[in-house]
């Protein structure tokens, strides 16, 4: 990895305009993105639900890097690098399952749901299996959500708890389950990927569907300005003790806003896509509450589901996009809930979006590109999530300099 190429990069990077060429095309700077920003920064890997007993486990992958996720005997849940420490193999296939032990399908070395080793075969006497256990990945749990982060030293994550912890606290996401994922392929660089989910001026034309519901002209943390029917909202979510002002840190955002009128959920005609709420305040009518996570996340809550959209990177042109949807964990398929009409909305949306990020990709690959200005009425938070991404990638060249 070339660290003075990189920063010759972000010299290059003029203020308020998109990355130079480079930092969305070369193997170079897929592979310094990795290691800089996705192995150092706090991901969010889905619920708790996602792992309901003893003994469940979520294997996914951070771009080419496997990590497995268990809830062991006594609850608790871990996370681990996915890799046998005998010969490296991935022990769990990407997926999700329950299993009394973990089994490397290559040689039989078996672990504990705790990630120590359990049992090795023709090793000598003096074989000490304590010294072999999965290596731990730093793990937070934070009101029903799960992250994780590869970094030896993660970076401070108190204050996104203690605001997450407040707002999404009314939606009792420990009470979920997930009713649907997809995994879209988008030969795209990541960053276009997010540039382009992190704002909606291009909503208006490229979502038509979801601009029924939600309201595609707001600017920075959904602001609306002064609009009456915003404020109503805003007054009446106060009253019902639903915090929907607008926090940030370096690298988050939460707020709470309003959809379009008579709308009240991100579904294809704005009404509740499940009959068993999340959060029955004000009759479900509380809008979305939204956080975002760089490099890689956004999740919308509304009343009777919750959407969440992970962007992961696995070369330069290309990303792989989860999306997940859940519900009340009493929600019954087929009474309460379509998984079809759930799903409805973010898979044309997501599709659409593949769509945009691919010719993106394509023109910035053109001799003739060079940065362009970001809207500062329309683009604040793709702005802010490229600021973000130089300032974290600053820091780390600025750290490893003369590594």
């Amino acid at each position: 990895m070339d660290l003075k190429r990189i920063e010759s990069l972000f010299v290059q990077r003029r203020e308020g305009h998109t990355l130079p060429q480079g930092l969305y095309t070369e193997q170079n700077s897929f592979d310094f993105d990795m290691t800089a920003i996705y192995g150092q920064s706090w991901l969010m890997a889905g619920l708790e639900c996602e792992l309901p007993k003893a003994g469940s486990y979520v294997s996914m992958m951070v771009g080419r890097w496997p990590v497995l996720i268990t809830r062991d005997r006594q609850g608790e849940i871990r996370a681990f690098h996915n890799s046998c420490r005998h010969r490296g193999s991935m022990i769990c296939a990407p997926g999700s399952g329950t299993a009394p032990k973990l089994v490397c399908p290559y040689h039989r070395w078996t672990y504990d749901l705790d990630g120590s080793l359990f049992a090795a075969g023709r090793m000598p006497d003096d074989f000490d299996k304590t010294e072999h256990g999965l290596k731990p990945v730093a793990i937070e749990c934070i009101s029903g959500t799960i992250f994780i982060c590869l970094a030896d030293t993660p970076p401070p994550i108190d204050d996104f708890r203690e605001k997450l912890e407040l707002y999404a606290a009314p939606h009792h996401l420990k009470d979920a389950k997930l009713a649907f994922q997809s995994v879209l392929v988008e030969n795209a660089n990541w960053k276009l990927v997010m540039e382009n989910g992190r704002e909606c001026y291009h909503c208006s034309t490229g979502h038509p569907e979801l601009s029924k519901t939600f309201p595609v002209g707001m600017s920075k943390h959904f602001d609306s300005g002064h609009d009456e029917r915003v404020i109503a909202f805003e007054k009446a979510m106060d009253a019902h003790g639903l915090p929907q002002t607008p926090v940030e840190g370096h690298w988050w955002q939460v707020a709470r806003f309003a959809l379009n009128e008579g709308c009240v959920s991100i579904s294809s005609d704005g009404q509740h896509l499940s009959k068993k709420l999340m959060c029955e305040a004000n009759g479900g009518d509380i809008g979305s509450m939204r956080w975002a996570v760089d490099p890689h996340c956004f999740v919308h809550c509304t009343a009777d589901h919750v959407f969440m959209f992970s962007a992961m990177p696995v070369g330069p042109e290309e990303t792989h996009v989860t999306g997940k949807w859940y519900v009340h964990k009493d929600a019954v398929e087929g009474v309460d809930y379509d998984v079809e009409k759930l799903a409805a909305l973010w898979t044309v949306t997501n599709a659409e979006d593949k769509q945009l990020a691919e010719n993106n990709q394509i023109g910035v690959l053109s001799p003739g590109y060079t940065p362009g200005p970001y809207s500062q009425e329309a683009e604040m938070l793709a702005q802010r999530f490229t600021d973000w991404y130089c300032d974290k990638g600053r820091a780390y060249i600025a750290a490893h300099a003369n590594g």
